[in-house]
């Protein structure tokens, strides 16, 4: 691993805790995301973990504090954009036609996906206005 690698990996880490902690699933690897998208059923929370700054600090706590929700989704799982590259492109593949973004939230139903939240609807949105759509996505569809 060269050093601009390590160092990625060692900024990413918090980032990764963040979500970690709270009780997400990490898939770091293509097959991960396969056993998950194959095995899993109801609904599920995929949150495209990211470092880009203002986006992604509002995209994390957000999907954080969902979990405080009286309706939520039965799984809760991130792969991290730009880190486990090849864990975010095979998720991708099961969003269709959405085009990719980091960060981004997708609520899934049956491994589809029922609601996105792209970058533009996280970046330059109030944190309050951010989980008021993921809520309300998980009371449509959980």
């Amino acid at each position: 691993m060269n050093a601009y690698e390590e160092y990625m990996k060692q900024m990413a880490q918090p980032m990764r805790d963040e979500l970690t902690r709270a009780g997400f699933e990490e898939l770091k690897t293509p097959e991960e995301v396969n056993y998950f998208m194959n095995e899993t059923e109801g609904t599920a929370l995929v949150v495209i973990n990211s470092v880009c700054g203002c986006a992604a600090g509002l995209a994390r706590p957000v999907a954080v504090a969902s979990l405080n929700h009286s309706v939520k989704p039965d799984s809760f799982v991130t792969v991290f954009a730009g880190q486990d590259k090849e864990a975010t492109a095979q998720i991708r593949e099961f969003f269709g036609d959405i085009p990719p973004s980091s960060p981004s939230m997708a609520l899934l139903k049956n491994g589809e996906v029922v609601h996105f939240i792209h970058r533009h609807n996280i970046e330059n949105h109030a944190p309050e206005e951010i989980l008021e759509n993921l809520i309300s996505a998980y009371d449509k569809h959980c």
